[in-house]
C-alpha cells in the first residue's frame, strides 16, 4: 500500500530541488512554485520582484514508507547553504531563502531536530503549510528539459551530480 506525504521546500532556485528530488526514491513527485507570501496568484516576476513575499518552493510528495521525511530533510540541507539568509550563491532576495513549510508536527519535529544537530547558524525557517501556488509550466522538469542552458549546466548540475555522489543508495532505480 502506497501512503503520501507532502512537504514544501525553499532552497534557492526551485530548478535546483527539483532536479535532485526528481531522481529519489519514493519521491512520488516534484511540482516547482512559490509559497510563503503575501500576494494571491504570484507570477514568477512578482515573486522575482521580492514584493510578492514568497519563495521558490518546491512541493514533495513522497511514500514515507519507502524514504522518511528525515531523508528528504537530509537530502534538502545538503544541496543547499542553509546558513546564507536570502541568497543560494549568485541568486539574492528572500525569494531565495532556505524554508521548510511543513504539514505536520512530526515534519515540524524532524525539521527541527536536523537544525538543532547541523549547530549555530543555520537560518532556515520551518513554518506551516501555506497555500501552494504552481509556477508556470516552463519551470516545471527544467533541468531535464534545458540540461544545456548555462544556468542549469553551471548551477544545477553540480547539486545533481553532488546527490547522485553522496546519496546513490537513495536514487531511484533509473
Amino acid at each position: 500500500m502506497v501512503t503520501q506525504e507532502t512537504i514544501t521546500l525553499g532552497g534557492g532556485c526551485f530548478w535546483c530541488l527539483e532536479a535532485v528530488f526528481d531522481e529519489m526514491a519514493g519521491v512520488l513527485s516534484v511540482e516547482s512554485g512559490y509559497m510563503g507570501g503575501s500576494r494571491p496568484n504570484p507570477t514568477y516576476e512578482d515573486v522575482c520582484s521580492g514584493e510578492s513575499g514568497h519563495a521558490e518552493v518546491v512541493r514533495v510528495t513522497f511514500d514515507p514508507a519507502i524514504t522518511p521525511v528525515r531523508e528528504i530533510l537530509e537530502v534538502f540541507f545538503t544541496i543547499h547553504d542553509p546558513t546564507t539568509p536570502n541568497r543560494q550563491g549568485n541568486d539574492v532576495g528572500t525569494q531565495y531563502r532556505s524554508a521548510i513549510f511543513y504539514e505536520s508536527e512530526q515534519q515540524k519535529r524532524a525539521a527541527e531536530e536536523i537544525i538543532q544537530e547541523l549547530g549555530p547558524g543555520v537560518v532556515t525557517e520551518v513554518t506551516p503549510a501555506s497555500e501552494f501556488f504552481m509556477a508556470e509550466n516552463y519551470h516545471q522538469e527544467y533541468f531535464k528539459n534545458n540540461p544545456a542552458q548555462s544556468y542549469c549546466q553551471y548551477v544545477v548540475a553540480p547539486k545533481v551530480k553532488k546527490f547522485r555522489l553522496k546519496f546513490a543508495e537513495k536514487r531511484r532505480d533509473n
